[in-house]
Formats: structure tokens, C-alpha cells, sequence
């Protein structure tokens, strides 16, 4: 046997418009975290080609200090 709630239409809106505004604010929140998402992905992304060029520069530098300070055979 289930029971009956009675609730005032009033309040009954009132629970309406407070759901209404809780999926806003949650739709809210997931594009939020997807932007996040999409931006940590872009640095990541950045982060990798700077740590490939700081490689390059070190490689470089390496074999100009090779070629200044070990004598030619």
C-alpha cells in the first residue's frame, strides 16, 4: 500500500522551479568542467613542445661545447 503526499500547488511550483534550477546549474557545471577539460588538454599539449624544444637546445648546446673543448684529432 503506497501513501499519499498532498502538497499545496504553491509549493508544488515552488519544488518545480528549485529542480528547474538545480539541472540549470548542473548543465552549468558540465560545461564548465568539459572548458577545464579542453584547456588542460591545450597546456599539456603546449607543455610537451616546450619540453621538445628545451631537448633541441640542450642538444645543441652539448654538441657546440663538444666541439669547443674536445681537441681535433
Amino acid at each position: 500500500m503506497e501513501a499519499k503526499v498532498f502538497v499545496k500547488i504553491g509549493q508544488y511550483k515552488d519544488v518545480l522551479d528549485a529542480m528547474g534550477s538545480i539541472k540549470d546549474k548542473l548543465a552549468e557545471a558540465k560545461d564548465i568542467l568539459a572548458r577545464i577539460n579542453d584547456l588542460k588538454a591545450k597546456e599539456d599539449e603546449e607543455l610537451a613542445e616546450w619540453k621538445e624544444k628545451i631537448a633541441e637546445v640542450e642538444g645543441k648546446i652539448e654538441r657546440i661545447d663538444t666541439s669547443l673543448f674536445e681537441p681535433e684529432v
